[in-house]
């Protein structure tokens, strides 16, 4: 049993054509990865953060690239070009902060120079 399944409709055997998606597959998988998300987030030691935003800003590089391809393509509804939208500003915005968190924290493990009075 997939939980992403499409319906039982068939679709179209001409080409383009899309599925109707299990909405309640959909928000089950959301929602389980969410709370798994959650879970792992919080039992991360403080240390190994600086480690774990360099992996969540690859994810979220992979997380553009595939919204730029849904964005881009003429043969989906409008609203699913919406959401590709929202997800580029989203993952952009988590890379961006993720750099600007990650530079900040080593900047804090770096010796300062005394300065001479």
């Amino acid at each position: 049993m997939m939980l992403l399944a499409l319906s039982e409709h068939p679709a179209p055997a001409a080409g383009g054509g899309h599925g109707e998606l299990d909405v309640m597959g959909a928000l089950f998988v959301f929602m389980l990865a969410t709370f798994i998300g959650v879970m792992v987030i919080q039992r991360v030691s403080r240390l190994l953060h600086t480690p774990l935003m360099s992996l969540t800003n690859a994810i979220s590089a992979i997380a553009v690239v595939g919204a730029i391809i849904v964005s881009a393509g003429k043969d989906y509804p409008g609203y699913i070009t919406a959401l590709g939208l929202v997800a580029i500003f989203c993952s952009t915005t988590n890379i961006v902060s993720g750099f600007l968190i990650t530079d900040r924290m080593l900047k804090m493990f770096k010796k300062q120079e005394k300065v001479a009075k």
